[in-house]
């Protein structure tokens, strides 16, 4: 069968995106993805590097008598959120990502597409490819582990790489050049959670919130949509204030440090004779959630199920292990926390409660923040500290990441500009991005590295609604294509 990519322009781009989401996910599958981009850069008779954290450097030489250019680094990374609906069937470890066509745009079925950033891997193999591409020297650099953290590029051994001007092939917005980024850093609470047996006559009940949008927790944060951990914890606490006697099984929700919960799952214990009391008090917040988040969330779903008893739901929280979790979660930080004095309309910090999983006899609670001044990530990471101690629980924190100061005076800036003017007409925008990029890292391991960011249009990264819209990878590609001509 063939793929719905074929027919699209530039196919360079495509076949090699087509290629990277056919490829099964492993249980770390970047090693499958850096074994791939090896494999294409051997078959071309390209110099290969791998790190020992396992990111691959791709050394391309120079179009003919373009040799004495300056290197360039095209930079993207391996690895993608591998988000899912819960009602869809789906393993990230065994199965390709189902894409389909959509007009202008590439969508997934109830996944993540993974254009974050399997874009850029493939507009990077394809600049190699493409025999009419004019450049310098080429170091191709693909990190792994973007997503967890940016660990691969904390990790990077900085002299397997002679360049000093990078492209960054991992922002997502079309007409817009990015010289600036936020540093972030997440933190891991464990609450200890104590257990007894459900009083006699009780019923078991899963609450289910979902149908929310989600998103990326730097570049969706912005539009306040609906957090699904926060309103479980809302929902709960509702109940248990009304006088009704509810009892905690477990809560879940959330799946990945850097996107916003859509879904949330609680298995409580309910008087036999109070399910319509519960009812009642979920129908009242979701009415106050339709109030709030309504045009934003408007596919929110708030239902009861009554599934079958067992005996592990007969082992509850204890009043005090509840209370603590409920509260903790109504009063962690969400959302945008303030806006830059700087630059108008950028988001400056922010904080994503992001997971929260149950055990036995623990809760984990994970948190993400965001911010352009580090002071200002250290103090929500404190607040976050007090708050979890002050609940009885054990924080771990790990290491921030710092964040990329814009330069307008950077050449390579400034270049990009001018070359997207040249080719379409119009001034691109210059943005910074409440988002973690590797600019910042690989700026701090390479002294007098000068980097830029550009992409195609992607919207709803880190989420089942992530698209890449096809008339804007055209663009993007012909734009890189300019610039490496430019600096050649």
């Amino acid at each position: 069968m063939s793929s719905p990519l074929e027919s699209l322009e530039p196919k360079h781009v495509w076949s090699h995106f087509d290629g990277i989401r056919r490829i099964p996910r492993p249980s770390k599958h970047e090693e499958r993805m850096a074994a791939h981009v090896a494999d294409w850069a051997k078959g071309k008779g390209y110099e290969v590097i791998k790190d020992a954290t396992g990111s691959v450097l791709v050394k391309v030489p120079a179009t003919a008598g373009h040799e004495s250019a300056p290197t360039v680094i095209i930079q993207g990374h391996l690895d993608m959120v591998c988000e899912k609906n819960s009602d869809v069937a789906f393993d990230f470890l065994k199965d390709s990502i189902d894409v389909r066509v959509d007009d202008d745009w590439v969508k997934a079925n109830g996944t993540t597409l993974g254009a974050d950033n399997g874009i850029g891997v493939a507009t990077a193999m394809a600049l190699a490819d493409d025999p009419d591409v004019v450049h310098g020297p080429l170091e191709i650099l693909f990190t792994v582990d973007e997503e967890t953290g940016l660990t691969g590029a904390m990790a990077l051994d900085p002299s397997i790489l002679t360049g000093r001007v990078m492209l960054n092939l991992d922002s997502e917005e079309d007409g817009a050049v990015y010289f600036g980024c936020a540093g972030g850093a997440d933190a891991v609470t464990t609450l200890p959670v104590a257990r007894r047996r459900a009083s006699l006559g009780s019923v078991p009940v899963k609450l289910v919130i979902k149908g929310l949008k989600g998103g990326h927790s730097g570049l969706n944060i912005i539009e306040n949509r609906g957090n699904a951990l926060k309103m479980m914890s809302r929902v709960l606490l509702a109940a248990v204030e009304k006088g009704l006697e509810l009892d905690l099984v477990s809560l879940d929700g959330g799946s990945k440090h850097n996107a916003i919960p859509r879904e949330a799952f609680a298995t409580c214990r309910v008087p036999k004779g109070k399910l319509d009391a519960l009812q009642a008090a979920i129908d009242e917040m979701k009415g106050e959630f339709e109030a709030e988040y309504g045009s934003i969330d408007p596919d929110l779903s708030v239902v009861v199920e009554q599934p079958d008893d067992s005996e592990e739901m007969r082992e509850v929280f204890n009043q005090h292990a509840r209370d603590r979790l409920l509260h903790l979660l109504r009063t962690l930080p969400h959302g945008v926390l303030s806006m830059s004095r700087d630059v108008e309309g950028l988001v400056e910090t922010s904080n994503n409660l992001a997971i929260v999983r149950t055990e036995k006899d623990k809760v984990e609670v994970t948190t993400s923040h965001r911010s352009s001044v580090m002071p200002a990530l250290f103090a929500v990471r404190e607040q976050i500290r007090s708050a979890s101690q002050l609940a009885g629980g054990d924080v771990h924190e790990e290491e921030a990441y710092p964040g990329w100061k814009p330069n307008p005076d950077s050449a390579i800036v400034n270049k990009t500009l001018d070359v997207y003017e040249e080719l379409f007409g119009t001034r691109p925008a210059l943005k910074a991005i409440h988002a973690g990029l590797e600019c910042g890292l690989l700026i701090e391991k390479l002294p007098g590295l000068d980097a830029v960011s550009i992409g195609p249009e992607i919207r709803n990264a880190h989420s089942p609604d992530e698209m890449v819209q096809i008339s804007s990878v055209q663009r993007f590609y012909q734009h890189v294509k300019a610039l490496l001509k430019a600096l050649a």
